[in-house]
């Protein structure tokens, strides 16, 4: 029970640190990645709340959260890299 609330404690002071991070970030690119780090500490907390409670669905959610959160990080980055949806060699097949 103790390491559950050792663990609390960190996993809210990095929630602490992501969110200092998301308002502050001076670029786009650091808000998308304490987002992205977000995703994956609510992930790592429902792994271990898995392992303390002995229920295996909560892996099975975490794995979703955590592969959600990769997609959404790369759609963003792609959409900033670009500054639009399709890649210059999409456009060029259709002229």
């Amino acid at each position: 029970m103790t390491e559950l609330l050792i663990f609390s404690v960190l996993f809210g002071a990095f929630a602490l640190l992501n969110v200092i991070r998301l308002i502050k970030g001076p670029h786009a690119a650091d808000r998308i990645i304490a987002a992205d780090n977000s995703d994956l500490l609510i992930a790592c907390a429902m792994i271990l709340f898995s392992l303390y409670s002995g229920r295996g669905i909560y892996l099975d959610i975490s794995i979703i959260c955590a592969l959600l959160g990769i997609i959404n990080t790369m759609l963003v980055g792609r959409y900033l890299d670009r500054g639009r949806w399709k890649y210059e060699s999409d456009s060029e097949d259709n002229n």
